[in-house]
């Protein structure tokens, strides 16, 4: 049984008994799939012993880019050393049965570090299982363990050439982004002032991407760059997390356009719980995430909606404040609002998960349609691009 204080806080979304049963059996039935997981961790969850860890670091001289990669793997490294048993009840919990473990490619150092921590994860927890074919998630779901989807949001630096692309693949990369927001030698990110498109490299990286079976997502890519990967691939093209620009507009959100091509190819919209993403009002709620939900479904149909959190971030409050005052490093300014503490009612850690599903249920999409929006839907996709 789990702890009191990791059992999810259900928000009030006028339920009444049976859409409760009908929740709870869904999300207990589904493969539940995070396409941009960040947790278990929230910023309440980090230990005293963890968090003067990273103080530590921090006031030995380590720069705001390189705290901000070690943050969010404390727990992990302190789940593997039998110091951290919190690590798996939040993430037992949440009932998330399919989420990346992320990884970064820009340089040798950051390479080694990310992908042996990942294995790290495959070999030393014997609940979790490394998905690199659509039956790896199935068996994990059948055997109650999680599946976990090597991906990269290339947010240090894109793939220094197509040699590295290649051997992330053998190592079990099967999600990669473009480009993070800024302008990288693949193409254009969503908050650079020009929207030039993928580059001559960017070509040659989605055609090798398809070639090998590594899922293109274009979550932080510009607009012509999410059209350019929709018109050359020749497999599904996802948005891991974003949101609709149709209901709130922001250089993070997907336009109509962008919606439709992905959904032309098959793919996937995974829609962010990230508060300033979805709304400017002053207190957001699920609801506004279902509008979203709502918006991209009715737009392209709820076979090409997913999940794609992206919050809470995975570093205590100290280091939140640290890192929003160095986020313009990242390719984010002023006018996008970006406030690392903020959370959406209903979501307040990942132990809320369950609640993304009685949003579903409230919302009126039909065990069809909530099944594959709460996994289904990127598993189909992943079964096509990976097998």
């Amino acid at each position: 049984m789990l702890a009191e204080k990791v059992r999810p806080a259900l928000f009030d979304l006028g339920l009444d008994d049976e859409q409760e049963a009908r929740a709870r059996w869904l999300h207990e039935s589904s493969i539940v799939a995070d396409l941009l997981f960040q947790g278990p961790f929230g910023p309440s969850d980090f230990t005293d012993r963890m968090s003067q860890r990273l103080k530590a670091r921090h006031e030995g001289g380590q720069d705001l880019k390189d705290l901000a990669l070690h943050a969010p793997l404390l727990p992990v490294r302190g789940a593997l050393d039998g110091e951290c048993p919190e690590f798996r009840d939040r993430w037992q919990a949440s009932g998330l049965t399919f989420c990346n473990r992320e990884v970064e490619v820009s340089d040798q150092n950051i390479f080694a570090t990310t992908f042996g921590l990942a294995q790290r994860q495959f070999d030393g927890f014997d609940w979790m299982v490394k998905a690199l074919r659509a039956e790896d998630v199935r068996r994990a779901k059948a055997e109650g363990k999680v599946a976990g989807l090597v991906s990269t949001q290339l947010g240090y630096g894109p793939f220094p050439d197509l040699e590295v692309l290649g051997a992330a693949y053998d190592l079990g990369l099967r999600m990669s982004q473009l480009t993070y927001n800024s302008k990288n030698t693949i193409g254009v990110g969503c908050t650079e002032p020009t929207d030039g498109g993928l580059s001559d490299f960017g070509v040659s990286v989605v055609r090798r991407m398809n070639e090998l079976g590594i899922i293109v997502d274009t979550a932080h890519c510009g607009r012509q760059t999410t059209l350019d990967a929709c018109r050359l691939s020749s497999a599904p093209v996802v948005a891991s997390h974003t949101a609709a620009a149709g209901v709130y507009k922001h250089d993070r959100c997907k336009s109509d356009e962008e919606l439709r091509a992905l959904a032309e190819t098959g793919g996937v919209v995974g829609i962010v719980v990230v508060p300033f993403l979805l709304t400017d009002a002053a207190r957001p709620d699920l609801q506004t995430w279902l509008d979203h939900v709502r918006y991209v479904a009715d737009l392209v149909g709820a076979q090409h909606v997913g999940i794609g959190t992206d919050w809470p971030m995975q570093a205590p409050s100290w280091a939140l404040t640290l890192f929003n005052q160095a986020i313009e490093g990242a390719g984010f300014r002023r006018e996008h609002k970006v406030d690392l503490h903020s959370s959406l009612g209903g979501f307040e850690s990942y132990a809320d998960t369950p609640n993304l599903t009685r949003a579903l249920v409230a919302g009126g999409f039909s065990d069809e349609e909530t099944a594959g929006i709460l996994g289904g839907n990127f598993l189909r996709v992943f079964e096509q691009v990976c097998g």
